[in-house]
């Protein structure tokens, strides 16, 4: 009885549990590989890594100069044709004034070659700041201010939309022979621009695209035939417009379309 109560004990013990063996080459072997990899990165870097030979700057210097460009990267430069962050270069390059782009690039085996290209001012804003093609101020205050450019003016958060506003009008005027001299935008809202021949344009403040619109419509054909008799045209009417001549007189005009079809048929088109 007792070797068949014992041989029923042995039966009901719980098996062992045996721990995987892993053998310590498998898993030094993987960090002996990568180990290898990453030393030979680092000393194909240091043999790579040389001074600068030379810098390339190409472009249309105009109002920055080569000078000026190898003064502003002379840190990140020193740190040799690899270390140096090509990005950084470029951040330096257009923080000057009248850098519009610069492109940088490496050039084995030790030459940095960069391209920039300056803004180009399309008008004056305010005083003396200068907005380039796209309607951006890039210069606050310039010690030469360019006689021929267009003057706007308007506070300071909005210059990107006065800019808009003029480019957008100036587009359709040219066609008819006429251009922008002046765009202005007060505090209160209030549009008025000056055309090259002088004539003022007061847009006000309301449904201002509305009237430039129609200004654009009807009212620049009249001044393309009546140019040197008028003084200003007021747009702020909300049936029409009014004609100041330069001898003092006014004409209201409350059926722009009427306007339109006289000024045609005067010029012989039905």
């Amino acid at each position: 009885m007792t070797r068949k109560q014992a041989k029923r004990r042995k039966q009901k013990a719980a098996p062992r549990l045996q721990m995987p063996t892993i053998r310590i080459g498998k898993i030094l072997a993987p960090l002996f590989a990568v180990g290898i990899i990453v030393a030979t990165y680092q000393l194909s870097l240091q043999l790579l890594d040389r001074e600068i030979s030379s810098i390339e700057i190409s472009g249309p210097f105009q109002r920055v100069t080569a000078l000026q460009i190898e003064a502003v990267i002379s840190s990140e430069i020193e740190a040799g044709f690899v270390g140096a962050d090509i990005d950084q270069i470029q951040h330096h390059i257009v923080a000057l004034p009248w850098i519009d782009q610069a492109r940088v690039a490496r050039r084995w085996p030790s030459r940095i070659a960069i391209t920039v290209t300056e803004q180009v001012p399309a008008a004056v804003w305010g005083d003396s700041g200068l907005l380039n093609t796209r309607g951006e101020l890039f210069i606050s205050k310039s010690r030469h201010v360019p006689a021929e450019l267009p003057r706007l003016s308007g506070p300071d958060t909005r210059s990107g939309e006065v800019a808009t506003r003029y480019l957008a009008v100036r587009e359709q005027l040219i066609p008819l022979g006429l251009d922008v001299r002046r765009v202005h935008l007060d505090a209160r809202g209030s549009w008025d621009m000056t055309l090259g021949n002088g004539i003022d344009v007061r847009l006000g403040r309301k449904a201002v695209a509305d009237r430039t619109e129609l200004f654009l419509d009807v009212v620049a054909a009249i001044i393309t035939s009546r140019a040197t008799d008028i003084d200003y045209v007021d747009m702020r009417y909300g049936n029409g417009f009014t004609i100041g001549w330069k001898g003092g007189s006014q004409t209201p005009v409350s059926d722009p379309e009427q306007a339109e079809r006289e000024m045609l048929a005067a010029r012989g088109i039905d």
